[in-house]
């Protein structure tokens, strides 16, 4: 082909598409067919793809624990436009299931309106092929109601599981510490109420489960034995239901710590052979058990214990109080059990007071040589001049029985009134025998009880008796950094101290350079506690 010729090319042109359009039904305007024949506008106003679907509705929310029901009976935390309420509102809306949702948001509404505003989006086929879609609103109101487990919090004798706790001792020592531990491990968050009674505590739950919940958690820590018991209360033949209340019996063993015990000597011989007259050191869900002599350990289940069951000797009330004039280890190098934390010494005391035996030296055998030095004061049991009601005492051989056992040092000059303590203690007690308590009040003998509020006669008596057994405990958590591990100390206001259960030592004016003291650092804040344990919360849901 030569330069400057020119070709021409053949390009295909296929047939050219037309529209075709169509006149509206209803107003004439030009569109394309559809199976309908009408334009968007006219279909929009002649068919309605949310008719079925509720535009206001209702849902159930509980002022007493701020849950909203999810249907058809769960009750659950939601907050405000929040993806698990939009979800409940969504399930209120009987006829959505017909159509396509596309997308639902909250519009924002006063949060005391009571009112929720939700705008949606659905789809639906109307004709063949032929898809409308259309924004619409729903209004929600915000009904008050009560939940299962506010109602039965509201009224009264709608419990259906009780724990009652029980132990028979003439102190409260170990219910206090009891509460404590309750407290630091959050065990009463499903406790309807307490209510503490006479020989102990009772609570009152609105299912077996949490029950069996605070009766496993009570035999975790503590030596104890259950029962059940069952009182129908209604029954329908027709559909075989009853109901119920369910009494969970809850008995702790008869021995509290520094109780001097003589075991049987059938039980003392299972124990390795160990000496009838033992101390109980510790109780935990076994009791500690020592003997003062050989620094022999040992320890028996509740299981055990109440297949031959017995009472202690004597109780920390019926203790004496000696000065030590002389104490030394036993032998070199000294014998020591618990890591060191006892010490097998011989000891001289003396009984401190006026008594008639005030000048009477004794020779003893203790356990406590690492914290006893000479002048000294602690705590013991004359056992040579005691009467006791114990059949395992009257038939045992005295021949090495001491005169005296010591069982724990004690501290005169904490009793001073000008010595104030900074830290507290919580309490869960709110009723008192049926008769409930304000907000700002806490169990029998848990403070001084005002001058107005103080009682008369018997009752004062048993205000006296109750305010001495939480001073008690209280010095045993200022004295044993162990037992003061397992509960929580908050920090408290500056207060006039607890009056002391012996006022006749009270006029002591020597201080002591050892004197136990609790550090800040032990200490817990109210407010910061109350944040970690909103944040635990957070995390849990």
């Amino acid at each position: 082909m030569s330069n400057g010729e020119i070709t021409a090319g053949v390009a295909y042109v296929g047939p050219s598409v037309q529209s075709h359009f169509v006149l509206c039904a209803d107003c004439g305007t030009p569109i394309e067919p559809n199976g309908a024949n009408l334009c968007v506008n006219c279909l929009r106003n002649s068919i309605d793809i949310t008719e079925g679907i509720p535009k206001q509705a209702a849902i159930n929310w509980c002022k007493g624990c701020s849950r909203y029901l999810a249907p058809p009976t769960q009750w659950v935390i939601c907050d405000m436009e929040s993806r698990e309420l939009l979800a409940i509102c969504l399930r209120k809306l009987k006829g959505l299931s017909k159509v396509r949702l596309i997308d639902a948001g909250f519009i924002w509404t006063e949060p005391h309106s009571k009112r929720l505003r939700v705008k949606l989006t659905i789809q639906k086929e109307v004709f063949s092929s032929t898809i409308l879609q259309q924004i619409f609103e729903v209004e929600y109101i915000i009904q008050g109601a009560q939940c299962p487990e506010c109602t039965r919090l509201a009224a009264k004798n709608t419990w259906r599981a009780l724990v009652q706790v029980r132990q028979k001792v003439d102190h409260k020592r170990t219910f206090l510490y009891l509460e404590q531990l309750i407290l630091k491990h959050n065990a009463d968050k499903d406790t309807i109420s307490v209510q503490e009674v006479k020989d102990g505590l009772n609570f009152f739950y609105a299912t077996k489960q949490h029950a069996i919940k605070m009766v496993d958690f009570l035999s975790a820590i503590a030596p104890v034995r259950s029962k059940t018991s069952e009182q129908l209360i209604s029954m329908d033949i027709q559909n075989s239901t009853t109901n119920s209340k369910l009494t969970y019996s809850v008995e702790i063993i008869p021995i509290c710590k520094d109780d001097v015990v003589c075991l049987p000597l059938k039980v003392a011989r299972a124990m390795s052979n160990i000496s009838q007259i033992v101390i109980c050191h510790r109780v935990g869900n076994q009791i500690y058990l020592i003997d003062p002599l050989t620094l022999t350990l040992g320890d028996i289940s509740s299981n055990l214990y109440y297949r031959t069951p017995f009472p202690p000797l004597a109780d920390i009330t019926q203790a004496t109080e000696f000065v030590v004039l002389d104490i030394e280890p036993t032998c070199h190098p000294p014998k020591t059990a618990k890591g060191g934390r006892f010490l097998l010494a011989d000891a001289q005391v003396s009984p401190v007071g006026g008594s008639m035996n005030a000048d009477v030296i004794y020779h003893t055998r203790t356990h406590l040589g690492a914290v006893l030095k000479p002048g000294d004061t602690v705590q013991g049991y004359m056992l040579a001049s005691s009467n006791f009601n114990n059949d395992a005492w009257d038939i045992m051989n005295h021949s090495r029985t001491p005169e005296v056992i010591l069982v724990r040092k004690t501290y005169p000059n904490r009793r001073k009134k000008s010595k104030a303590r900074s830290w507290k203690l919580k309490s869960i007690v709110k009723d008192i025998s049926g008769m409930s308590l304000g907000d700002d009040q806490v169990g029998l003998g848990r403070e001084r009880a005002p001058e107005k509020m103080k009682y008369r006669g018997a009752g004062a008596a048993e205000q006296a008796k109750a305010e001495a057994d939480y001073e008690r405990f209280l010095r045993d958590l200022e004295e044993d950094e162990e037992l003061r591990g397992t509960v929580n100390l908050y920090k408290g206001e500056k207060r006039e101290e607890y009056p002391s259960v012996d006022d006749s030592d009270m006029e002591t004016d020597n201080e002591e350079d050892d004197l136990p003291q609790i550090r800040l650092d032990e200490l817990l804040d109210e407010m910061a506690e109350m944040t970690i344990a909103e944040d635990d919360d957070d995390a849990e849901e």
